[in-house]
């Protein structure tokens, strides 16, 4: 059996399980089992296709494991007609390799209030950046660090835009022009699953405008994964600093990252 094989049956017996687990009652269906004998309280493969609004055949197929053409579109219908919970829809489209067109482009500006108290609670730099790279939060020693960025006297929140477009950052960061090469290839490894976001799009054509280095960049098609490391400063009061940073995903959230700055 080859691994595509294995991600199939392995789908398929995820889905088989789910239906078999959702009774009618829960669909608001209680009628279908009047006057009918049911060896399982589970919906059978025939309503879940109609609900669905594809084939019977298809759908026994999917089950089986018998088929990788499976759109986007009709997993959201099947995740949605078997009433599945955020973390299991999220699994679903894990087994199938497929981005949920319901939440590829769902975006908050919110942060999770336990997610700000972690932040404040920190004593050391800390922020949270949204799928865009716009800080969402920051805590006081953040803001005193990034002067140029997380203050209010800012021009944008975005980390990019104030590493390509705000001179201050070349003054702060000790080793810009590398650190500012790295950043487009881990912007670029992050944003791979929103490449067709029209957010995503302004963005790049914005910043390759004004920054030719970002430009150059971002043609290289470089990517890295945002893994932290030392952090080198030149503050304007403070001096040279040395941080080591130490990035954490938000398990509710994974459009968030909380980043930390630890001194080295």
């Amino acid at each position: 059996m080859t691994q595509d094989d294995s991600k199939r049956r392995a789908l398929g017996e995820f889905i088989k399980s789910q239906r078999e687990q959702t009774t009618p009652q829960q669909l608001g269906l209680g009628h279908l089992s009047h006057g009918t004998r049911r060896r399982t309280p589970g919906l059978r493969r025939e309503e879940v296709a109609q609900l669905c609004g594809i084939s019977v055949t298809w759908y026994t197929w999917i089950e089986q494991g018998r088929t990788d053409s499976i759109s986007p579109q009709a997993l959201a219908r099947i995740a949605e007609t078997l009433h599945l919970p955020r973390a299991k829809r999220a699994y679903l489209f894990e087994l199938a390799e497929k981005k949920d067109p319901v939440h590829q482009h769902e975006h908050s500006e919110s942060v999770p209030p336990e997610i700000l108290d972690v932040v404040r609670s920190i004593r050391q730099p800390a922020y949270v950046l949204d799928r865009y790279w716009n800080a969402l939060a920051s805590n006081g020693p953040a803001r005193a660090l990034f002067t140029g960025w997380l203050s209010a006297r800012s021009e944008s929140s975005n980390l990019l835009y104030f590493t390509f477009c705000n001179a201050a950052s070349q003054q702060l960061i000790t080793d810009w022009e590398q650190r500012a090469h790295r950043l487009v290839a881990e912007f670029r490894a992050d944003c791979g699953h929103y490449l067709d976001d029209p957010q995503v799009h302004r963005m790049v054509e914005e910043l390759s405008q004004r920054s030719a280095l970002f430009e150059r960049a971002w043609r290289l098609q470089d990517v890295v994964e945002r893994e932290g490391g030392k952090r080198l400063f030149c503050h304007p009061l403070r001096g040279e600093l040395a941080y080591t940073q130490v990035n954490f995903r938000v398990a509710n959230r994974p459009d968030l990252k909380l980043i930390t700055l630890m001194p080295a």
